[in-house]
């Protein structure tokens, strides 16, 4: 809407032109007195009118700004709802981690208590089977020694009756070892429920877990929604802020920034449509190129002289000059400008190739045509960028946002900046609707 209300005033202000200039022309020919006065009654009425109009256009761009800012707030105030259930989010998540630690380590110790189990049972068959044999030679034994006592007696009377001690004895061990039969019995029934009780015990282990990682899958949707939000949010506030910039400072039409790509595009090799989704990305197509003065911005002492000599060169004070803001999800600085946002001494790296491409010595970061031709030279950098290759293209600009640590920036698993900018190079003409 800022930019279709300055194109029309732009309009109007030729309009006017070509009026005073006939009128002008009248003035100045010989059509008598009538004409004269009929020209100055029309160029006052004509000045009244470009007046109201005047009036009436700046009253309908503060009520623009008072409606723009007042739907930031509304969008900061849903932001900052979502910020604080992500917060809760994660908590919750953080506490369900813990339990579910807490449970898979007596998991653990149980299915430990059911193995000793098992190798107790595994003994005590063992015990059972070697009581099993000793029984069965005391009975072996029992039975022949039953037969000797009667044997003696028969044949030998009372002399050899003295055996029947040795054939109690047998009886003794015999009844000893069924007694530890039934002991070793009554053990394994205990020790099988006992493990039984453990198994018990493991399953309600096993569907707690279960239960807690499918609390912890609800929890970790509700993030990825949360975070999602916040991408839109952010999405929003960053193009409420763009429009607001457009209605309170100078600002640029769509026709201008795609001329401007294309001629860096024919200059460079550099396909346009990918500069365009690059624009998108680093300054909402130029419409927005930072929000905060350099002594906000946190950038080293060293950007700020560069930065300094920068704006000296261009007649501009740097103390009121706009750079992008210190980045609030990250420790780091501002301090990016224009619409490449070049930071100040990797703008100095580029200053001469800008130069010599578009012929403006100093070349201005602010300057539509310094600032995407400056974009273009640097992306073409990477290989392959100029074949127009996808991959290359996706590189390009991770190398172009974080440098040597590009490669983190390009992370299928996480925000993949390079797909972003292929995305919004297919779908720039959205940014303007």
């Amino acid at each position: 809407m800022a930019i279709e209300l300055i194109e029309w005033r732009l309009h109007q202000a030729q309009l006017h032109f070509y009026f005073f200039q006939n009128i002008a022309i009248l003035l100045n020919m010989n059509y008598g007195k009538t004409i004269k006065n009929l020209a100055c009654v029309l160029f006052v009425f004509w000045l009244i009118f470009f007046d109201a109009q005047s009036h009436s256009n700046k009253a309908f761009a503060a009520d623009d700004v008072a409606e723009i800012k007042s739907d930031i707030e509304k969008v900061e105030d849903k932001k900052e709802d979502v910020e604080k259930e992500l917060d809760t989010s994660q908590s919750l998540l953080k506490k369900k981690n813990a339990e579910l630690g807490l449970t898979k380590t007596l998991l653990q110790k149980t299915q430990s208590e059911i193995s000793r189990k098992e190798m107790e049972v595994v003994n005590l068959d063992q015990r059972i089977e070697l009581n099993q044999e000793m029984l069965k030679s005391y009975i072996q034994e029992a039975f022949y020694a039953d037969q000797d006592p009667l044997r003696g007696l028969l044949l030998g009377g009372a002399k050899d009756f003295g055996m029947s001690g040795e054939f109690d004895q047998l009886l003794n061990v015999k009844e000893k070892i069924i007694i530890s039969l039934n002991e070793i019995k009554l053990a394994k029934e205990d020790v099988k429920k006992t493990k039984e009780e453990l198994n018990e015990k493991k399953e309600n282990h096993e569907k707690l877990i279960s239960v807690q990682q499918g609390q912890q899958n609800e929890i970790r949707t509700d993030i990825k929604e949360a975070q999602a939000s916040l991408v839109d949010l952010n999405a929003k506030i960053n193009k409420l802020k763009s429009e607001l910039s457009s209605l309170l400072s100078s600002s640029v039409s769509f026709k201008n920034v795609v001329d401007a790509a294309g001629f860096a595009a024919k200059v460079t090799g550099i396909r346009k449509d990918y500069l365009l989704g690059v624009l998108v990305v680093e300054s909402n197509l130029g419409r927005y190129t930072g929000g905060c003065t350099a002594d906000k911005s946190n950038m080293s002492s060293y950007r700020l002289g560069i930065f300094k000599t920068i704006c000296g060169e261009l007649d501009y004070e740097w103390k009121k000059r706009k750079v992008s803001c210190p980045p609030s999800g990250y420790k780091g600085s501002g301090g990016a400008m224009g619409v490449g946002q070049f930071m100040s001494d990797t703008w100095l790296g580029y200053k001469s190739s800008i130069a010599s491409v578009t012929g403006h010595n100093p070349p201005d970061p602010w300057n539509l045509t310094d600032g995407v031709v400056a974009m273009a030279l640097k992306l073409i950098k990477v290989d392959g960028v100029k074949d127009h290759k996808k991959s290359a293209e996706a590189k390009a600009y991770c190398i172009y946002l974080a440098g040597g640590n590009w490669a983190s920036y390009c992370d299928s698993k996480g925000v993949n900046y390079g797909e972003k900018v292929l995305y919004w190079a297919d779908n720039y003409e959205r940014v303007m609707n």
